[in-house]
């Protein structure tokens, strides 16, 4: 079993948090520390650590993801304007927190994902 996380603890409701949307399944709530108007996490109820950890035993709890982003859009009326989903995995593309969650940012133009070097 994966190790608990603080995000396990949000999902618990033992952490304060504002949360937006929680089934059987999912938990999404507001950044702390938001990039964007809207800067929403969405997280499998149960710790998969990376994308790497992902088996085909998630495979209904991805989709769900992506059906709840499209969902929270509309609610946080960023849907019509755009929005970005990100995922970091690992160390080097920026994750935080090891438990796999998508990032659900609008609400303003948000420019090119990546910065061109050189």
């Amino acid at each position: 079993m994966a190790e608990e996380t603080i995000f396990s603890k949000i999902i618990r409701r033992e952490i304060p948090s504002d949360i937006v949307y929680q089934d059987d399944v999912l938990t999404a709530f507001r950044d702390v520390n938001p990039q964007a108007p809207t800067h929403i996490l969405i997280v499998p109820n149960h710790v998969i650590p990376t994308v790497s950890d992902v088996t085909a035993d998630d495979e209904m709890v991805l989709g769900k993801i992506f059906t709840v982003a499209a969902k929270l859009a509309e609610q946080e009326g960023i849907a019509a304007g755009g929005y970005r989903l990100i995922v970091n995995c690992g160390a080097d593309a920026g994750q935080e927190v090891y438990h796999l969650h998508v990032h659900l940012l609008g609400g303003r133009p948000l420019g090119p994902m990546l910065h061109r070097s050189g």
